[in-house]
């Protein structure tokens, strides 16, 4: 497994919320080898917690006989300015002090991460990309490129995502966060601080990101006289210290306020007209059972986004279905037929 590369920008960048952030850095890996005409790139957008290692978090569906296989196509993922791995995030150091960020660190939105992606790129002399894709946090990231920049993707697949962040979506984050800030030791600026309230913000997550059903089946009381320490109450806990034990609570913070920033009509005018604006061949999957981005999000973007197909998965695993279900999503880029390559 190749280790991650990383990228300096040569200059600050400039936020779209204002001040600028001086000597970022992006971690990134690339799988597999740039063809003859270069038109193998697959250019990969992870969601919130998730980093550049996309064979390790998305399997069937990237990796050696998987549908995005290294050995037909360029692979580039790229973790995102604000994260915990290897990018310039709450743990990296100020420049101004010389000690890291922690809760001072600045308010970033998904087009800051775009930008500093779009430098990636041009670094990396890629002129064109077959295809961009990602779900989640990860759409919201791919179909804000697409707008800016709509003459370099072919293809664009998004899954699991919206054109513009929910209220819904918003209110599960803050939950989040006031759990977080609730913990005394976020305050303290520590490497380990904010971790009880980092593992109640997963814990409250995950309802969003799983489904009644998908609960039922798994967590569900095997006898009829439980009275306590329930199987759905050990769950939670598992997942929480899982997040804790590879995640850090002002990563947490600033990556779920990048999520809520979202909204491709900002100072562009109406959300219909941007979408419209997007070139790409489009392909957008949706999952029924989706609670945190539901169907009628993608269904919107299809109905906007020119010659745009669109498939809804059926899951029990409501949102992480975009990370689970990867049979079905092969199917449905089958459909779409995404051509690969020959050497």
């Amino acid at each position: 497994m190749p280790e991650d590369l990383l990228f300096t920008l040569p200059k600050p960048l400039q936020l779209e919320g204002g001040g600028q952030l001086a000597g970022a850095q992006v971690a990134y890996r690339t799988y597999g080898t740039l063809n003859t005409d270069r038109n193998n790139v697959v250019w990969v957008c992870h969601a919130l917690t998730a980093n550049a290692e996309v064979l390790a978090w998305w399997p069937g569906l990237f990796g050696a006989g998987c549908y995005f296989d290294p050995a037909d196509w360029f692979i580039v993922c790229a973790n995102v300015l604000g994260s915990c791995y290897g990018s310039t995030g709450p743990l990296s150091s100020d420049p101004e002090t010389g000690q890291p960020w922690y809760q001072t660190f600045p308010l970033l939105t998904v087009r800051d991460l775009v930008a500093a992606h779009e430098q990636l790129r041009q670094h990396l002399g890629l002129a064109r990309i077959h295809i961009l894709i990602g779900g989640s946090l990860g759409g919201q990231q791919a179909l804000e490129w697409a707008v800016q920049q709509p003459n370099l993707f072919a293809h664009l697949v998004v899954l699991a995502t919206n054109a513009r962040h929910s209220p819904w979506g918003i209110a599960f984050n803050e939950a989040q966060r006031l759990a977080i800030l609730a913990d005394e030791t976020y305050h303290a600026a520590s490497p380990t601080g904010g971790q009880r309230g980092l593992k109640a913000a997963r814990a409250m997550a995950l309802l969003s990101y799983r489904s009644y059903d998908a609960y039922h089946q798994t967590q569900a009381e095997p006898e009829d006289d439980t009275l306590e320490d329930f199987r759905a109450s050990a769950y939670q806990q598992y997942q929480g210290d899982k997040l804790v034990a590879r995640f850090n609570a002002y990563t947490y913070v600033v990556l779920s306020k990048v999520m809520d920033s979202h909204h491709l009509g900002r100072g562009r005018g109406e959300v219909a007209t941007v979408l419209n604006g997007i070139k790409a061949r489009t392909l957008i999957i949706g999952i029924g059972s989706d609670v945190l981005f539901p169907p009628s999000e993608q269904r919107l973007l299809a109905r906007h986004i020119p010659g745009a197909m669109y498939a809804e998965m059926d899951s029990r695993f409501g949102h992480d279905g975009f990370l689970i279900e990867t049979d079905q999503i092969t199917h449905f880029l089958e459909q779409f037929h995404v051509q690969t390559f020959a050497h």
